[in-house]
């Protein structure tokens, strides 16, 4: 008769089967009984060595949770709802269950997370960059899938994060494209025939965003003290389903054959025919009787640095008491259809500015001030930077206007200008060899005249 084995020790055994059997104690599951894991193999040596393996994880406290383990699917699907939901913003979330559902469910969503393998994730982003889909893309995809494994590893659902055993695409920081001091003039000055000139003036001289400057709201504003307080912003959101069955309620728009060639039901659209529907699309909330979550919102802004007061140029504030005169007079002759929001730069009944109709503004007055087409981030964040930049003002500085919250971000805001670069080499020869005069070639011989060495000689006699 075997001697009892120890608490905590393991069994190695040839069963019946002709296979040998490994049991591990791992501790105690959630209900109180023993957590007995199982490894088998065809040789001694074999099922020793798993053996060693699952009591190295158990000693060091990186053991999985004992159960089958949720497929991608799954655990994206929990990620996504219950853990990230918690901590992202709305506009981040929807980018993340955008990214979750067009390619990593579809790419891997039926690999069990312990059965998850680099190779796996390096097919799905070969085949994402064959489709087209820029490096920087798949770069987001990355890192939306490796922030979810590395929660599933902290709660010991796998064993390992595979992600950080692939190297994802390098991408190269996108190089900003600001106005030059005549472009910004040019363009405000193609904005002053329009009723959204202060919106532009605002966007372009204190480098707001787009979502700050259109969630302005008066209430926020204060033109006796000279400061902005960008407290909120607004945004566009993705509307979600607030029925039982989001597919069924969707039924009717459904489309699961792609588009024929020349498709002409949406010619209009710019960004091409619309995708076919999957077998289970739960699409289509904007059509849902009891949507909610999306349309036009006004949100926090990311970073409680972001909401910092900025002083407003004192040659602003003429204008921007005018603006709230000439907004007055709409409200008056609105009447009971103006809505009221309190916005700062609004539409002629009082709704705040679509962020859509504010791009399509900004890139007829780039064509109509003769600019050269560029982001609208680089037309206002990125200008602003440059410009105060080129007026001397400190880097410090940009960054309390900017409200960045490390100065390495606010470097990256700021654009060098090679007229700039050349006068700041003049002055250092000027300091260097004082005196100097720089030539287009090198003499030998003297630059006295003629006539001055004549006198010399003379002199000498």
């Amino acid at each position: 008769m075997s001697p009892r084995k120890a608490n905590m020790e393991s069994s190695i055994y040839l069963g019946s089967d002709g296979r040998w059997h490994g049991r591990v104690t791992m501790g105690l599951k959630d209900d109180g009984s023993p957590d007995r894991r199982h490894r088998s193999g065809r040789t001694e040596t074999e099922v020793r060595r798993k053996v060693r393996e699952l009591e190295a994880l158990r000693d060091k406290g990186r053991a999985p949770q004992a159960g089958r383990k949720p497929t991608v699917e799954q655990w994206m699907t929990t990620y996504l709802t219950d853990i990230a939901s918690l901590k992202l913003k709305p506009r981040s979330l929807d980018d993340y269950w955008s990214k979750t559902r067009n390619h990593i469910i579809p790419g891997i969503g039926q690999h069990r997370l312990d059965k998850l393998q680099p190779e796996h994730l390096e097919r799905m982003y070969r085949t994402l960059l064959d489709a087209g889909h820029a490096d920087s893309h798949v770069l987001k995809v990355h890192r939306i899938l490796s922030r979810a494994l590395k929660i599933a590893h902290r709660r010991r659902l796998v064993g390992e994060n595979v992600a950080t055993l692939v190297d994802p695409p390098t991408v190269d920081e996108t190089e900003a494209n600001p106005f030059t001091v005549e472009e910004a003039k040019a363009f405000l000055e193609a904005a002053s025939k329009r009723p959204t000139f202060m919106r532009w003036v605002v966007g372009v001289g204190m480098g707001f965003r787009q979502g700050e400057a259109l969630g302005f709201r008066w209430k926020y504003v204060d033109l006796d003290a000279e400061l902005f307080h960008p407290q909120w912003q607004l945004q566009r959101l993705t509307w979600k389903h607030g029925c039982a069955d989001p597919h069924a309620c969707g039924g009717r728009l459904h489309r699961f054959a792609p588009c024929p060639p020349n498709c002409r039901t949406h010619k209009n659209y710019k960004r091409g025919c619309p995708k076919p529907c999957t077998k289970n699309c739960t699409k289509h909330a904007s059509a849902c009787p009891e949507r909610k979550g999306g349309g036009l919102v006004f949100t926090r802004p990311k970073t409680k640095k972001s909401r910092n007061s900025v002083p407003i140029p004192p040659p602003f504030i003429p204008y921007l008491w005018e603006h709230r005169a000439q907004q007055e007079a709409l409200r008056a002759e609105a009447g009971d259809a103006w809505q009221e929001h309190d916005v700062v730069f609004s539409r002629p009944d009082g709704r705040p500015i679509d962020p859509r109709d504010d791009w399509e503004e900004f890139k007829e007055l780039l064509a109509e001030a003769g600019i050269e087409d560029r982001r609208q981030h680089d037309g206002s964040r990125h200008t602003a930077g440059t410009i105060l930049n080129e007026l001397g003002v400190d880097l410090p500085t940009i960054m309390e206007v900017l409200r960045h919250s490390q100065i390495a971000q606010t470097r990256r805001y700021v654009k060098g200008r090679s007229h700039l670069a050349k006068a700041a080499m003049r002055r250092m020869g000027d300091t260097l060899l004082p005196g100097q005069k720089s030539g287009t070639e090198t003499k030998t011989e003297t630059t006295d005249s003629r006539a001055a060495r004549a006198r010399r000689r003379r002199r000498v006699r």
